[in-house]
This record gives C-alpha cells, sequence and structure tokens, in this order.
C-alpha cells in the first residue's frame, strides 16, 4: 500500500533572500516545515557561503522549476586578488600566491573573453558527478580531479568598482550552470596574479528580483499561520518570461485531462515551449504545434482557478 505524502496542498512561490551559512536544501527544509507543505523544492542551488535570491517553489509550482533553472541569472561577487584557493572561495585552503595586484584598466581588458558563448571547468570543490559521485567528496577525500569543460552561456561581465588594491567588484549575468568561482580563479590566472571569490549575491533569477524577496527569520516569525500564506507569490509569476496562449471555459476539462486543444496565437511558432491560461490562471506547460497546444506538464485545476 502507498502511503500518501503528509502536509497541506499549498502551490506558489515564496522567494528567499537566502543568508550565508545555510545550504539551498537547508531552506527547502524550514520552507517546508513552516508551511508544512506537501511538496518543496528551489530552483538554482547556491552554495552555503553565498547570499540572495533563491527562488523556493510550493505545490504545482515545482512543476515550472525546469523552466526557471534555464533562466537567465544576476550576480555581484566580490574577487580577491594575490591568492587561489582549493575551492576558489575564501573558504578553502590558500594553494598560490602572487604579490601582483592589477589595476582597473587590466581588469577590463580582461573582460570582454568572459562574454557570449564559452566554456569553463567547474571548481574541484562542486556538485559534478563523476562516476557516480559528487566532485566535492572526491576532491576532500585527496583525490586528483580533472573536471571537463562545459558551456556557458555569458551575457554579460562588469567591472563595478574598486573596492581596494586587493579587492574589486564585479556583475556576472549568465544562463543556466555557471560557477562564479570558475569566472574569479580563471580572471585571476588571466591578470597573472590568482584570484578567488571573497563573497557571492545572487541579484535576480529568471523574473526573481532581490527586491522581492523575504528573509528566513521573516517566515519563522510567521511560521504555520494564515499571515504566512500572504508571502505566497503565484505559480504565474515563475512563468512570465515564458509565452502563453489561452484557451476557452470548454476546454478546461479537455486539458485536466491531459488532451491537446486548438487555440489561437499570432505570435508564436510552431514547436514553441509556452503555458496555457484560462482566466489569467495556469492551467499546463506544454508546446504549440500547428494551432495545437499539447500539454506536457498539468496543473492541479482545482489550485488553479
Amino acid at each position: 500500500m502507498v502511503s500518501k505524502r503528509k502536509g497541506n496542498n499549498v502551490s506558489g512561490w515564496i522567494i528567499i533572500d537566502k543568508p550565508p551559512g545555510i545550504t539551498s536544501t537547508g531552506v527547502v527544509n524550514k520552507i517546508k516545515w513552516a508551511f508544512n507543505a506537501k511538496k518543496v523544492g528551489h530552483s538554482g542551488t547556491l552554495d552555503p557561503d553565498a547570499t540572495g535570491v533563491l527562488p523556493i517553489a510550493l505545490g504545482e509550482a515545482t512543476k515550472t522549476i525546469p523552466y526557471i533553472m534555464d533562466e537567465i541569472k544576476s550576480y555581484q561577487f566580490c574577487i580577491k586578488f594575490g591568492e587561489a584557493t582549493d575551492t576558489d572561495d575564501e573558504t578553502g585552503e590558500i594553494i598560490q600566491k602572487s604579490s601582483k595586484r592589477p589595476d582597473d584598466y587590466e581588469i577590463n581588458a580582461k573582460l570582454d573573453k568572459y562574454i557570449g558563448l564559452i566554456e569553463q571547468i567547474p571548481p574541484n570543490f562542486s556538485a559534478i558527478k563523476i562516476n557516480g559521485k559528487r566532485a566535492y567528496d572526491l576532491a576532500r577525500s585527496g583525490s586528483k580531479l580533472k573536471l571537463k569543460p562545459r558551456p556557458l552561456f555569458v551575457k554579460d561581465l562588469k567591472f563595478v568598482e574598486r573596492v581596494d588594491n586587493d579587492h574589486a567588484l564585479l556583475q556576472l549575468i549568465c544562463g543556466k550552470g555557471g560557477y562564479v568561482r570558475s569566472i574569479a580563479r580563471d580572471l585571476g590566472k588571466d591578470l597573472k596574479c590568482f584570484g578567488h571569490v571573497k563573497w557571492l549575491r545572487r541579484t535576480k533569477a529568471g523574473p526573481f528580483e532581490i527586491e522581492n524577496c523575504v528573509t528566513i527569520d521573516k517566515i519563522i516569525e510567521l511560521q504555520k499561520s494564515s499571515k504566512l500564506l500572504k508571502l505566497l507569490k503565484p505559480l504565474e509569476l515563475g512563468l512570465q518570461n515564458l509565452p502563453f496562449v489561452k484557451c476557452s471555459a470548454k476546454q478546461v476539462d479537455e486539458i485536466a485531462n491531459g488532451r491537446s486543444v486548438k487555440v489561437t496565437s499570432n505570435d508564436l511558432d510552431s514547436g514553441e515551449k509556452c503555458w496555457l491560461q484560462y482566466d489569467g490562471k495556469a492551467l499546463a506547460l506544454g508546446n504549440l504545434k500547428l494551432g495545437q497546444f499539447y500539454p506536457s506538464r498539468v496543473f492541479n485545476i482545482e489550485n488553479c482557478i
């Protein structure tokens, strides 16, 4: 006999300003406990010491996570010059040093190299799997790793300001799978002075921005109360960068049963990913083919209307 998952049927988004010192999974567990929710997930891991935008999906919103993970993300980070660490951030052991410090002109001159479709090697201390094992577990055990380069789309990398002789503040806007620590490591090598991430803050993830975040402390303060539900953002917020088509009231049951429906759209190409709505509420994710919407993920209609 299959046991039913315990908890409440809560659906929507909570956008957390993640503090340092907690894993993304740790944040998910706190949200699940506070809402007593059946299903919770996050849309893009932040390192334990990183801060900023961590979108948490509850209930039906978890079905949209793959779309959010593919969205553009923005980061601000501080690079420390003169030291390379084994983790490529401040938590690791120093493995190389240099007395050289680049000037602002030298830093700016190297940034164009990192814009566009690039390849980067993930940090050894990362969640990349090698023969079924996490890279960070292998690195901690003393194994010598040679990770393969991975493609990354970088929309922009900007020099923001010089903090002092040893530190500079940069902004990175990139696609899925980017490691800011790798950018800092490689930039330090290119500048012939070494470097690592001093601190990192994600300021945007797809449609979710830092200005719309709430703190974990606020969630705990309102735990399991009716006021907590007022912090929930609608499922549709996570889909606002994805095109949509509309259906009629008569077609709602067809979609609920997973069947395709005829829609009218003059703006979308055949085969394009989109979502279907009725009266402003999301009913399904899917693809448009020759004027027919084919659902791939159907939302629980009771939670949508």
